[in-house]
Order: C-alpha cells, then sequence, then structure tokens
C-alpha cells in the first residue's frame, strides 16, 4: 500500500497571491468570511539525514550484496542434508537399511494438535534411549484450483522440521533427513537423536 504524502503547504508566493485573490472576492453572504491561508506544515522526515544513516551500526559479519541466513534448517528447505551423525550410519539410514524403532503417524492431526504429539514422542524417544524414529508426516493434500485464497500445500511436512529445529526439540535431535521409500519417502522424515546420557 502506497504511502500518502502530507500536503506540501503554501509558498510565500503562493501565499501572497491568495491573500491578493481574497481581497478582490465578494462574500455569498455578508457574515461568511474567507479562510485564512494554510501555514506551511512540515511532515516529519522519514528519511534520516546521512550523519544519522552512518551512524547505524550492522553487525560484524555483515557484507553488502551478501544473502541473509535462512532460519530455515537446510534439511528443511529442501537442500542436501549436512551430515551431523556417523557418516557410514547416515548412508545407511539413507538407504533404508538401518530400521526406525519407533515411529508416529500424524497424518489427520491438526497443526495445534500435531505438535505437542511430537514434542512428546520425541522426549519419550529420547528418555528411553532409542536413536532413529521415523515421524511420518504426509505429502500434503493438494489445494482447490478454485479456491480464490491460496493454501500451504501439507502443512505438517513443513511445519515438523521447524518444530525439530526449535529450542524444544534441537537439543535432542542430532540428525533429520528425508525417509527411505520403503519407509514412508517424501511423506515421512527420519529423525535420529543424540545419546541420551
Amino acid at each position: 500500500m502506497a504511502r500518502s504524502r502530507p500536503p506540501r503547504g503554501l509558498s510565500k508566493d503562493e501565499r501572497r497571491l491568495w491573500n491578493e485573490v481574497a481581497q478582490t472576492a465578494t462574500p455569498l453572504h455578508a457574515s461568511t468570511t474567507l479562510p485564512e491561508p494554510v501555514e506551511e506544515i512540515r511532515a516529519p522526515e522519514l528519511i534520516p539525514d546521512a550523519s544519522e544513516a552512518n551512524s547505524v551500526e550492522f553487525p560484524s559479519d555483515f557484507a553488502i550484496g551478501a544473502k541473509p541466513r535462512s532460519q530455515k534448517p537446510t534439511w528443511a528447505s529442501g537442500a542436501k542434508p549436512s551430515i551431523q551423525m556417523d557418516r557410514k550410519s547416515f548412508q545407511k539410514m539413507s538407504k533404508g537399511k538401518l530400521s526406525p524403532e519407533a515411529r508416529i503417524d500424524l497424518h489427520g492431526y491438526t497443526v495445534a494438535e500435531a505438535e505437542p504429539k511430537l514434542a512428546e514422542f520425541i522426549a519419550r524417544s529420547f528418555a528411553k534411549g532409542r536413536r532413529l524414529v521415523l515421524v511420518i508426516t504426509g505429502k500434503g493434500k493438494s489445494g482447490n484450483d478454485w479456491d480464490p485464497v491460496p493454501q500451504r500445500t501439507g502443512i505438517l511436512k513443513h511445519q515438523v522440521p521447524i518444530w525439530l529445529a526449535g529450542p524444544r526439540l534441537s537439543p535432542m535431535v542430532l540428525q533429520v533427513s528425508p525417509a527411505h521409500l520403503k519407509h514412508g519417502g517424501a511423506g515421512a522424515l527420519y529423525v535420529y537423536l543424540r545419546r541420551n546420557g
């Protein structure tokens, strides 16, 4: 939405001209008085002057032209995950050769219901010393083409990685990776937990 510019007011020449024209006008009613010209009111400056702009502090690692750091973990954005666990175990897991010790299916849950269920499942699995668990999110329904309000498809598929990377669960989670086809493929995630103790 574009900001509307404040009225600029009259310049000295415009004010003088207004007064000259006002003196020649005949009022419609005898009691009517002509309005005085509006005083020029300056709007506050929205853009700081150069001295203020130069005083802005940037983070020490800030570089002009650099891309901002993603708030989303790499495995949540679809990029190739960085390996935090043992490489051999990671390769076995990626090929579906490691069997999950427990699983949770979040199909049919709302976002409000799914988050506490996931948190409880991860905490319980971590407390029991499990290392590899499977979280089934589903691939998500495709939206209606005729719907005037676009909706995200696969909200749990999108949200679960963010919850796993959040401050509540990340201390227990070592690695998150898309599941192998035999364990659900794109509709599921392997969650490799840290050692408990």
